[in-house]
């Protein structure tokens, strides 16, 4: 009998021991729940402030100018597109983290090709920006370049009339992937294996190549932008001429725009290649939903980069910092 008892009480140690951790595993995952979705919402407004200052500046340049450049076109076309896809991201927190019903089939076609339109605009729009400004602000000899370089806004259009052909093929692929999710469930084990399996690896082909072409072009314009600045400060020195010129400041200050982009483009494209292999398996894992949280920062860090490399949106945003702290002041 004592025997029995001692075995007992042991048992019970060790089930009030599992349940503390057990409990403190759940106030583990509910305290990162609640960090990641306030760092979310964070990104979100911020985001959305940033996109829609971007876009009110230009639009209101637009009107007193009765015209708009190619860079101010590119940039309001950025703005709307980030906040379609910081909506779309947040409705994507939402229904994966708090209402899992919203992913039936109709719901996940919906989710999946507005964020395919606004993460493929989103990604085409800065792409050209940054080869915007290698036509513009680079120096090269080569006839191809200069022949580019004097068509600069007829290249940027047709890449986006490219990019607009492959998102009709995407939008379409997407949406009849979905679709045969349905019938996924239907047949022998076998034949739901190898579906599910195709459809994934279709699914995953096809979204790395929509985002792996658009990196690949910016990291060329990236690399383009530091040759011709090192070729430019090689002529600085042999004329003894100081290396803070203005072409010289014009240069790296794209070159900082560019590379902020790739850095953050990368991190995103990290981040969705491991959401999309595990969003199956891991839909609530606390890593998955630090990358969703992550994803995020993409489109909300990415236009406050934009505002600093743009002298106009960068004086304006400063005007519009002083006139609030002076609206604070006389509120207190």
């Amino acid at each position: 009998m004592p025997a029995a008892t001692g075995i007992g009480n042991l048992a019970l140690v060790w089930f009030f021991t599992g349940a503390q951790y057990f409990a403190f595993f759940l106030y583990i995952i509910t305290l990162l729940l609640s960090i990641f979705s306030i760092l979310v919402m964070t990104q979100f407004v911020l985001g959305n402030f940033a996109s829609g200052f971007i876009a009110l500046v230009n639009c209101i340049d637009w009107v007193k100018r009765q015209k708009i450049s190619s860079v101010d076109g590119i940039l309001t076309a950025l703005a709307v597109s980030r906040i379609g896809l910081l909506w779309v991201m947040l409705l994507n927190w939402y229904a994966i983290v708090f209402n899992p019903a919203l992913y039936n089939l109709k719901g996940r076609i919906f989710a999946y090709v507005a964020w395919t339109v606004s993460n493929h605009c989103s990604t085409w729009l800065a792409t050209s920006l940054s080869m915007f400004y290698v036509f513009k602000i680079a120096h090269f000899s080569s006839r191809i370049f200069l022949h580019l370089k004097w068509r600069v806004e007829s290249v940027v259009h047709m890449i986006l009339l490219g990019a607009s052909f492959f998102l009709v093929f995407h939008v379409t692929v997407v949406s009849i992937n979905e679709t045969l999710q349905r019938n996924v469930y239907e047949g022998n084990i076998t034949q739901k294996t190898k579906l599910r399996d195709i459809l994934q690896l279709s699914h995953v082909t096809l979204f790395t190549v929509a985002d792996l072409i658009p990196f690949s072009m910016s990291l060329t314009s990236f690399l383009l932008l530091i040759f011709s600045l090192l070729r430019h400060l090689g002529k600085m020195q042999l004329n003894d001429k100081g290396s803070q010129d203005p072409s010289t400041k014009v240069h790296t200050k794209a070159m900082q725009t560019v590379i902020s982009f790739l850095l953050l483009f990368a991190i995103y494209f990290l981040t969705l290649i491991i959401s999309v292999w595990s969003s199956n398996k891991l839909r609530k894992e606390p890593f998955l939903l630090l990358f969703l949280a992550v994803e995020i920062t993409y489109p909300s860090v990415h236009s406050f980069i934009l505002i600093w490399g743009n002298r106009k949106l960068a004086q304006a945003f400063l005007l519009f910092l002083w006139q609030l702290g002076c609206w604070l002041k006389d509120r207190k």
